[in-house]
């Protein structure tokens, strides 16, 4: 059979494949709470079946929301809308995952297609937080530098933020430590200008990723599986880089994160990106084999042989999923049927179309 759908146990959670729904941000919450089209969007991605299903980034504070419009789990009302989502995911043999996340110094910001940019204090925006007070960009909003009181806040809405998603249902949660939001701007020298035990040194500088990993890992269940996503590279010289991320890797498996999501980018927008197929599976390769770790690889995968190609040769455990999943909610359905698999748990519904 494929390798792409082979399982995989992670903890006490086993994958009936190697397809992931990677995180996408929908910018459609109210007050950060989860809607009808949230139950259809992710619900869909498992009917097609994805054997994991993560949730868009969402957020532990109102704060640290990318927009007014995103995901949230800092209450109990947001951690019940998700019951029913994470039910129905779980009904389809499909796993339920969140992405928890704080934007940092890229929050209050418009959604894309409302506008561009920082939404001011004056229009419903806040005051953003960051590890040095430099903004992303010239349109984005100035961030205040961050003390050890705000440090210590954040971890603990961290961890309470994980404790809501396994009340929620969520059976997998994925620390979002990538893509220019707080965590990585805390780990990465262009943006961490800081003189305390947070800047400076490598290790400073991933205090923070560490000790929020470790603070969700003490308040998660030992059996749930605990992943993070990672800027693999800034794509500038003299910024983050894989072999840092190495380092980074193997200090979370240590506080017991269990797979790294390699991403990269997002924290410099200037940065010139050679994206192309497959652009960051050699960040996932090299993690997986230098760290002795589980690994992700995610970026432009869009066929069913280049997936097949990714998990059948070792580069990484599991293959996320973004824009096709949006293109093509059935995706998984679509490659076995590519790779000859024949699918045991085929939607009943949708037989007659097999």
């Amino acid at each position: 059979m494929a390798q792409l759908f082979s399982s995989l146990k992670i903890r006490n959670i086993e994958l009936k494949n190697r397809i992931v729904v990677s995180s996408m941000c929908q910018y459609s919450s109210i007050n950060g709470t989860s809607t009808d089209w949230h139950l259809v969007h992710l619900g869909s991605r498992a009917v097609g079946g994805a054997g994991l299903v993560f949730t868009e980034a969402t957020a532990i504070s109102p704060e640290a929301r990318i927009s007014p419009d995103d995901a949230g789990i800092w209450n109990e009302e947001q951690a019940n809308a998700y019951k029913r989502i994470t039910a129905f995911i779980k009904s389809q043999n499909s796993v339920p995952g969140i992405q928890i996340a704080h934007a940092g110094r890229k929050a209050s910001t418009y959604s894309p297609w409302k506008n561009s940019g920082e939404v001011t204090i004056d229009n419903g925006g806040w005051q953003t937080l960051a590890p040095s007070p430099i903004s992303f960009a010239d349109n984005y909003p100035n961030p205040k530098e961050m003390d050890e009181k705000d440090i210590k806040l954040i971890t603990d809405q961290f961890a309470q933020a994980a404790k809501r998603s396994i009340e929620a249902g969520f059976e997998v949660i994925e620390l979002h430590f990538a893509h220019g939001y707080l965590v990585h701007e805390f780990y990465s020298s262009i943006s961490n200008q800081r003189k305390d035990k947070y800047g400076g040194t490598l290790e400073n500088r991933c205090r923070f990723a560490f000790e929020v990993a470790k603070s969700v890992r003490e308040v998660i269940p030992d059996g749930t599986p605990l992943f993070a996503r990672i800027s693999s590279t800034d794509w500038v010289d003299g910024g983050w880089d894989i072999d840092q991320s190495v380092q980074l890797a193997q200090w979370l498996k240590a506080v017991g994160v269990d797979l790294i999501d390699c991403s990269s980018g997002g924290n410099v927008p200037s940065a010139k990106i050679p994206a192309g197929p497959a652009y960051q599976i050699p960040f996932a390769e090299k993690i997986k084999k230098e760290a002795k770790m589980l690994t992700g690889g995610v970026g432009l995968i869009t066929t069913a042989e280049q997936a097949e190609e990714i998990i059948g040769s070792g580069k990484a455990d599991i293959v996320f999923l973004a824009r096709e999943m949006l293109r093509d909610p059935y995706w998984a359905l679509n490659a076995a049927k590519k790779l000859n698999v024949d699918l045991k748990d085929f939607p009943k519904q949708y037989l007659r179309a097999k």
